[in-house]
């Protein structure tokens, strides 16, 4: 079956001068344009494509990458706002419409924004929504402790960063629990700390050691990341400044450093300590 929105693979069953076309299923004969076509390409040979609608909203295929696919949430940014919504950049020759029902805040040219690729079913057509809620924590929370997942970061919080997780729910990075700069839209792979009782989560990033981290050495953690992740303290540094920059003594200082050290979350360089 041919999915719109989605990577096929499809056999070639006619060349033309100005493309070929791959067999599409129930969807008939689908164009992949001239530029498109791999050399050498023989009648009957598979590629894989992306289907979408091209600006004249037929069918057609690409081997360009999209920067999302249909049910992906995705970081993108403005091109164009006309009467009937925002056109955004995902990498395509044709922008991708976010509908002026399905943005939150009026978008803005030049702006990024977290958004969600669905594929319409009233009109069959790619779209983008960046109403996130309606899309997420839909299906029971099934994850468990310390359970590997992928991450997109959505937005900066008074608690820390909010997550989309695997696609499908929401999550919490707790600040004094993230010891390297995140930005909207960053991809990360994440760890699944505690599911609340109202099937909230909690995540954290580093697996290693994690659980080893006290408050102290949490502490300088997030001190060096605040510093741009580099900190010029040694064990030649006088007990004062250490106070000074951590509040503990230089030998609580050295423990906790050689604790760090041991879990991987810090490199010792000659000038100082830097976040791995």
């Amino acid at each position: 079956m041919t999915e719109i929105g989605k990577y096929n693979n499809l056999r070639v069953v006619k060349e033309l001068d100005f493309g070929v076309y791959l067999d599409g299923g129930e969807k008939g004969e689908i164009l992949l344009p001239i530029k498109q076509v791999p050399p050498n390409i023989q009648i009957d040979e598979f590629i894989e494509v992306f289907i979408y609608n091209d600006s004249e909203d037929r069918i057609i295929a690409t081997t360009k990458e999209p920067f999302a696919t249909v049910d992906e949430f995705v970081l993108l940014k403005t091109a164009d706002v006309t009467n009937v919504g925002a056109f955004l950049n995902w990498g395509l020759e044709k922008d991708l419409l976010v509908p002026f029902s399905e943005q939150k805040t009026k978008f803005e040219i030049g702006r990024s924004y977290i958004v969600r690729v669905y594929l319409d079913k009233e009109t069959n057509r790619i779209a983008a929504s960046a109403k996130l809620d309606k899309f997420l924590d839909l299906t029971p929370v099934e994850y468990s402790e310390n359970q590997k997942v992928d991450l997109l970061i959505q937005s900066k919080t008074d608690l820390g960063y909010k997550a989309i997780i695997n696609n499908s729910h929401w999550g919490m990075l707790y600040k004094n629990e993230v010891f390297k700069k995140l930005n909207i839209g960053d991809k990360e792979i994440g760890y699944i700390k505690k599911i609340r009782e109202d099937n909230k989560i909690d995540l954290y990033l580093n697996k290693t050691g994690y659980n080893q981290i006290d408050s102290i050495s949490a502490n300088i953690l997030k001190i060096i990341e605040e510093n741009n992740g580099y900190i010029a303290i040694t064990d030649k540094t006088s007990p004062k400044i250490i106070y000074d920059t951590f509040q503990i003594s230089k030998k609580n200082l050295k423990k906790a450093i050689g604790n760090l050290y041991k879990n991987r979350l810090i490199t010792i360089e000659n000038d100082g300590i830097r976040l791995t």
